[in-house]
């Protein structure tokens, strides 16, 4: 039995977890700091690094606690070392080496999309690899194909705003307030997704990547251009709103099901799996579950808690790595860029 600490601060959710041999979760404590950045209408880095310098020891603690072991009982540390925040990065791997070092631990470091890329593996008992890894979160919108927990290859990436990011400044473009995933996904639900028709940018042919900024663009003139004064959102009503929530929504997951359905043609794999904060927006779980479906594809998406950030996904990996010997130095740094 293999048990793993694990660390993750790479943005604004400050979180540990004890998972045992990368599959069973004994703890998983996150602290969110949505009430900070909600009047910003986004994260802002310097409040998110003073937050997480506030809350990590006392989650480390209550992690422990709930997963009812004490140091003698951890194998390894593992920590999101890469990408993120730098500022926030540097308070868990800071954190992390210390912790290693005054307990005589071995530190692991983490890639945080990669744990993302593998977060729908986490407890099943059959991992589903070979497959297609879509990840999507306000950080990262990105295809992998996944051989196994330490065999990705990137086959895709967002060129300018993530999916998330998208769906954050729509919400403020709309009055909806932050964060934008959720209230989006809520205002859409009494709307039409044929309402408008946004576009839907596929880049060019057979291209795996993603561009979201023209269709925030595109709201934001929907909104506030030609035949609008500056004062456009106030002449919406509830239900126009709702219309544009649901289009822009529906225009997101048209293309985000297309390029992965397209991914997995190329790869030739049969199983897709989806992870990142955006896996938990109902209407793209459906969709890209049907899509697969009728192809025969398998299709796993994370488990809702593993879905936005949070430290069971590092501890997971982490252990492969603590298997495979891929420690860390405590000379270990934090980096800001997503592959090694």
């Amino acid at each position: 039995m293999t048990t793993i600490l694990g660390i993750e601060t790479s943005c604004d959710e400050t979180a540990a977890a004890v998972v045992v041999d990368g599959t069973e979760a004994r703890s998983s404590v996150v602290a969110s700091q949505i009430d900070l950045h909600r009047k910003y209408g986004g994260v802002v880095p310097e409040i998110a690094s003073r937050a997480h310098i506030e809350k990590l020891d006392s989650v480390v603690q209550e992690a422990m606690g709930q997963a009812g072991c004490g140091r003698h009982d951890i194998d390894a540390i593992a920590v999101t070392s890469r990408p993120g925040l730098v500022g926030s990065l540097l308070i868990g791997v800071t954190g992390a080496k210390t912790l290693c070092w005054a307990w005589g631990k071995p530190l692991v470091a983490v890639n945080h999309v990669c744990a993302h890329a593998n977060s729908a593996a986490i407890g099943m008992e059959q991992p589903p690899w070979p497959a297609v890894a879509l990840v999507v979160s306000g950080g990262h919108t990105s295809l992998y194909r996944v051989d196994g927990p330490l065999e990705i290859e990137s086959l895709g990436a967002t060129t300018d705003d993530a999916a998330g990011e998208a769906f954050d400044k729509v919400s403020t473009i709309l009055g909806l307030g932050y964060p934008g995933g959720p209230r989006i996904e809520k205002a859409a639900r009494d709307g039409n997704p044929k309402a408008v028709d946004f576009p839907r940018s596929m880049l060019k042919p057979g291209s795996l990547d993603f561009s979201f900024s023209g269709i925030k663009t595109a709201v934001l003139y929907h909104v506030h251009g030609p035949g609008r004064t500056s004062g456009g959102l106030d002449k919406l009503s509830p239900t126009e709103v709702a219309d544009i929530a649901a289009s822009f929504q529906q225009a997101v997951v048209d293309v985000l099901v297309k390029k992965t359905m397209l991914a997995v043609k190329q790869t030739g794999v049969a199983n897709v799996v989806l992870g990142g904060g955006v896996a938990a927006n109902s209407v793209l779980r459906a969709q890209l579950l049907e899509a697969c479906r009728r192809r025969k594809f398998g299709f796993h998406a994370a488990e809702w808690a593993y879905c936005t950030d949070n430290a069971v996904m590092i501890a997971a990996l982490g252990y492969h790595q603590f298997v495979a010997g891929d420690l860390a130095a405590l000379d270990l740094d934090a980096r800001a860029a997503a592959m090694k």
